[in-house]
């Protein structure tokens, strides 16, 4: 009995000193996680003038060095977040890059190495990129087509884009996809002058319309969409597209004038969208509400950023100032000055991407990516290529392995 009680005592001390080194390291892995970035993100600046693709890990402040097929491209993250697409506007030519992490729920698995995919697509200026239910999409200014492909492809050998003919006339053009598998395009009837759209219609996966447009704008431009609601940028208005077809306009605050959205961001918000002008600021569109509510109101705004969780936006003024808000409650979080002025006639722009902890800039006269702490404001710099030209976030914002 005596033994039977010795050894009931020994498993109860193992088993607590079990636990408390459990409980330690788990404290220990959270202090440390929240000192830097996410493990198992990546960020991803092209250049302006050379081939050189800058693969930065932020967690470590170290830098990969790749060549993409041409120099000065965009960068775009699909909805998965494991891969990148890059985008050769005046050379034809989409290519795809692979973090290596795929993301299972509450942990990211590790796929190899960083590297391009096999996926490619050659089409008559790319322009207009977009991910959702699991395709990789572009809008093709130089014959109004789609290019559409699956994410599960990047990898499959001689793996292309297949081609959507819309039956539209070549413009600058956008498209937005519907979680019932129809897509929203822009098409183009010269109704009014210069290269902008002025209507929007919806087709299915062979181009076929499906919906004929019902709303007719003085110009149309960017979009961006939850699934139900596609919300374009427009000089009417802001055009909102249901997938069912519906179509309306929600109208600018009086005071905007002739300014209009040229750029519409997605919120992490159902129905609420992030509209940009550099004449008049950001604002939160409600497209259920049909409001149009002032978050931060200027014309000294450089850069204007929907963080990777669409939970908070970053202002980058060409003043060097930095404010971070909050995209519930449309409340100032942040504001410091973070870099030297920027001129509004320079060339090329410090450019900006966030993520939950930190924001980046890049720097491109100096050929480097700011980091900036988003909770203490406490910046860093690692060294990219020369020129770094656009930038994107993509991975995972999580720290934890298989």
């Amino acid at each position: 009995m005596k033994n039977k009680f010795n050894k009931l005592l020994f498993l109860f001390a193992f088993t607590s000193i079990a636990l408390s080194c459990t409980n330690e390291d788990d404290h220990h892995d959270h202090s440390e996680e929240d000192l830097g970035e996410y493990k198992y993100l990546r960020v991803l600046v092209s250049d302006e003038l050379t081939k050189e693709l800058s693969l930065i890990n932020p967690a470590t402040s170290t830098v990969s060095f790749f060549n993409a097929k041409f120099p000065k491209s965009a960068l775009y993250t699909t909805e998965s977040g494991r891969f990148a697409g890059i985008i050769h506007r005046t050379d034809n030519t989409v290519e795809t890059f692979d973090s290596g992490f795929e993301f299972h729920g509450d942990h990211v698995d590790t796929k190899g190495t960083p590297k391009f995919g096999a996926l490619t697509g050659s089409s008559l200026m790319p322009t207009h990129f977009k991910s959702k239910f699991g395709e990789i999409l572009t809008f093709n200014d130089g014959d109004g087509t789609l290019s559409v492909a699956k994410e599960s492809d990047v990898h499959t050998a001689n793996a292309t884009f297949t081609t959507i003919n819309t039956g539209l006339l070549k413009h600058h053009g956008a498209m937005a996809s519907f979680s019932n598998g129809t897509y929203a395009v822009t098409e183009k009837d010269n109704s009014i002058a210069g290269t902008l759209p002025e209507k929007v219609k919806i087709i299915d996966r062979t181009g076929k319309t499906i919906h004929a447009a019902k709303q007719a704008t003085q110009g149309i431009h960017d979009n961006a969409t939850d699934g139900t609601y596609a919300v374009f940028g427009s000089a009417s208005g802001i055009l909102v597209v249901e997938s069912n077809g519906n179509q309306k306009l929600i109208a600018h605050p009086t005071a905007f004038g002739t300014s209009w959205f040229g750029t519409i961001l997605e919120t992490a918000n159902k129905g609420k969208f992030l509209g940009y002008t550099a004449a008049k600021g950001a604002f939160l569109i409600d497209v259920v509400a049909n409001t149009v509510t002032p978050i931060f109101e200027s014309t000294n705004i450089m850069q204007c950023k929907v963080s990777y969780n669409h939970k908070k936006l970053g202002i980058l003024l060409h003043s060097g100032d930095f404010k971070l808000y909050d995209l519930n409650s449309n409340q100032l979080e942040k504001s410091a000055k973070i870099i030297d002025e920027t001129l509004t006639t320079s060339t090329q722009k410090p450019q900006l991407e966030l993520t939950q902890r930190f924001a980046y800039i890049t720097l491109p006269t100096s050929g480097e990516l700011l980091q900036v702490n988003l909770s203490t404001l406490v910046t860093s710099k690692i060294k990219t290529s020369a020129t770094p030209y656009r930038i994107t976030i993509f991975g995972h914002e999580n720290s934890a392995a298989h």
